[in-house]
């Protein structure tokens, strides 16, 4: 079983290619709450995430013969670029396989390091096979992201750095794909102080592991579903299993609506770019039963595509109704489609975008539907643009909205 020792090695080998991440407090969350939550920013890693520990530790405890026969991994992007950059570290040659709906942003920061980029599965198992399969037909020395012991105790020097930041840690909350970052930090803070609770986080469409400590066993998912792509993984990592059952004291799932929102919150209150996958611990926090605790988010990447960024700010703003769609009916005759713009003003609504559809019905002179995307302050701006609306007679109906 690991030790304390393993820890203080991986922790001096590591701090050679790693940025100190100190902890961020968060007025914002700790008020929202009532706990006094602390961010642990590893998205500001060099390589935009936590993975470069883990990958860095394993290749140096191998040999240079190892080295030399070139490294392999597979990953949905976040180990891939820490292989790269840490085999870029001990001049080896490695070869990383990526799920083909890894974003275009970790397939080319991989690329950048010097790695070279296979494309293959839909999800990081598929992609998994066909490195094992390269591993032995070539010979190349595989480096697994999550389910080996020493890419874990790397991971797990992320503990001894919040400790030591701040010792009377209450909780962590670290986020769960296969599992290593999680038995690397339980691990570690149980054997620093065993009153340190560590919660595991997953996706509500990739819990793998909750379904594994349910069983007592590890158990394979038949399917995954999340925009959490670095947390997709079908199975968790069977050698690290009994680690995780002994060591994290509770799992939380949540969806992926709650990331999306999540992802605002980062963005508007921290001015940081949080991926799908880090921000699952910020959405867990609200699933907290305890009030005043010292509690830590381990924030474990950035690496995020601008697509995928616009997508979620315009779905978060949906979600926080500060966009919203709305369908009207009013006669088709000059000077209606002024007064519903009036009405809307008075109350500071914003009109992003008007869609006039005369063909409704048949009678075009008796109504015409007029849908109108507007941009609110919130919840209760977006009531009172409603209000206004009906007050005027126009019986307004939300309706999907599409940007």
């Amino acid at each position: 079983m690991l030790e304390k020792k393993d820890f203080d090695e991986a922790c001096s080998a590591v701090s050679q290619v790693t940025l100190e991440t100190k902890l961020v407090y968060s007025d914002y969350l700790s008020a929202k709450y009532n706990n006094k939550v602390y961010l642990k920013p590893e998205n500001m890693q060099f390589t935009g995430a936590y993975k470069v520990r883990g990958a860095y530790y394993k290749i140096s405890t191998l040999t240079d013969e190892q080295r030399a026969k070139g490294l392999i991994t597979a990953s949905a992007g976040n180990h891939a670029q820490g292989v790269a950059y840490a085999a870029k570290c001990f001049g080896a040659k490695a070869l990383i396989v990526m799920p083909t709906t890894t974003p275009l942003i970790k397939v080319n920061r991989t690329k950048s390091y010097g790695a070279e980029v296979l494309l293959h599965g839909d999800v990081y198992d598929e992609a998994c096979e066909k490195a094992l399969e390269l591993a032995k037909k070539e010979g190349y020395t595989f480096i697994h992201p999550f389910d080996d012991e020493a890419v874990a105790t790397g991971q797990g020097t992320i503990a001894m750095e919040i400790i030591k930041e701040l010792p009377l840690v209450d909780i962590i909350l670290v986020p769960v794909g296969g599992g290593g970052l999680a038995t690397g930090v339980s691990t570690l803070a149980k054997l620093i102080n065993p009153k340190i609770k560590v919660i595991g986080v997953e996706p509500e469409g990739a819990a793998c592991l909750k379904a594994s400590l349910a069983k007592g066993e590890v158990t394979t998912l038949p399917t995954v579903n999340t925009i959490a792509d670095g947390t997709a993984v079908k199975t968790p990592g069977t050698k690290i299993f009994p680690y995780l059952k002994k060591n994290l004291d509770d799992i939380i799932t949540v969806g992926d609506d709650e990331l999306i929102v999540s992802f605002l919150d980062m963005v508007e209150n921290h001015k940081m770019i949080v991926e799908n996958s880090g921000l699952l611990t910020v959405a867990a926090i609200s699933r907290l039963k305890c009030k005043d605790k010292n509690v830590v988010s381990i924030l474990s990447g950035g690496n995020m595509d601008v697509i995928t960024m616009s997508s979620v700010v315009q779905q978060g703003l949906i979600f926080r109704d500060r966009i919203f769609t709305v369908s009207v009916l009013l006669p088709d005759k000059p000077g209606e489609l002024a007064e519903v713009a009036k009405r809307i003003a008075e109350v500071q609504g914003n009109v992003i975008k008007l869609e006039h559809n005369q063909f409704v019905t048949t009678n075009r002179n008796a109504q015409v539907e007029l849908r109108i995307t507007l941009e609110a302050f919130g919840t209760e701006h977006k009531e009172q643009i409603m209000d206004a609306l009906e007050k005027n007679g126009y019986k307004p109906k939300i309706v999907r909205t599409s940007l």
